[in-house]
Parts: structure tokens; sequence; C-alpha cells
């Protein structure tokens, strides 16, 4: 699927029947596996845990660390299990984004009541979380 916001929208529906489904209250692990089983069922190219190197400026690697989900090598996804989700989140995938040069990312949250995601967009020149057009909420 080359069209990252329809593939967005499909990991977005998906992750919400999760949530509806399961609820919160459950480790972040078992969210990931299940994202990862159904995305997998609906045909896509999912990667749990996945390592990614991360650069410094000159090109060098200083280090890894494990991607929650990686979708057909394009879409980094960050999962959590927190009551709400939190600046230092938003930082979080942020510097992912940035440190392994990974243009997009989803940061999912299935611990709270209310189903929490947010769609991140990382370049050299300005990082950004887009806002849903319809409802200016968070994509």
């Amino acid at each position: 699927m080359s069209d990252i916001r329809a593939m967005c929208d499909q990991i977005r529906q998906v992750a919400f029947q999760i949530h509806t489904y399961l609820g919160h209250g459950h480790l972040e692990k078992v969210y990931e596996n299940a994202l990862a089983h159904r995305l997998r069922k609906a045909g896509l190219k999912v990667e749990s845990q996945r390592p990614i190197k991360v650069f410094d400026e000159d090109g060098t690697v200083i280090g890894d660390y494990m991607a929650d989900l990686i979708v057909e090598d394009i879409l980094l996804i960050e999962l959590k299990a927190a009551r709400s989700l939190a600046p230092e989140h938003e930082a979080q995938i942020l510097g992912y984004l940035k440190a392994s040069r990974t243009e997009h990312g989803l940061l999912v949250n299935f611990g709270s009541p209310k189903f929490e995601i947010r769609k991140f967009i990382w370049n050299e020149n300005r990082p950004q979380r887009t806002q849903n057009p319809q409802s200016n909420t968070p994509l």
C-alpha cells in the first residue's frame, strides 16, 4: 500500500476496533500483538520489535532501539498503554523518527478509556503532528 494516508486511516480503524473489543487495562504487549495480528490479516507487512538504527547527524550509527511496529517498511508505530498521552510520548516518537530517519509515525494509546492516536511526520525542516481535517482532532 503506497498511499500513506490511506494506510494510516486503515491502521486507525483497526486500532480503534481493538480498543473497542479489548478495552483499556491490558499490557502494551497485548495491544502490540493484537494490532500486528489484525494488520497482517488485512494484508499489510508488519514487523514487531524490529531493531532500528539510530544515526548521528554525520550518518554514523550510534545505537539502536526496538520499534514497537513497522508497517510496510515506511511507518513506525509507537504503542502506549498509559492513562493518557503526554508531551514526553510525543517527544519520544519525534526523537525516534529523527534518529532513525523515518518520515511517518503513529503514536497509539490503548490505556485510556478514550482511544487516542496521533500521526507525526518528520522532516529536517519542520517536524509536525498532523490534524484530522474533518474534526480538527489529531489523526
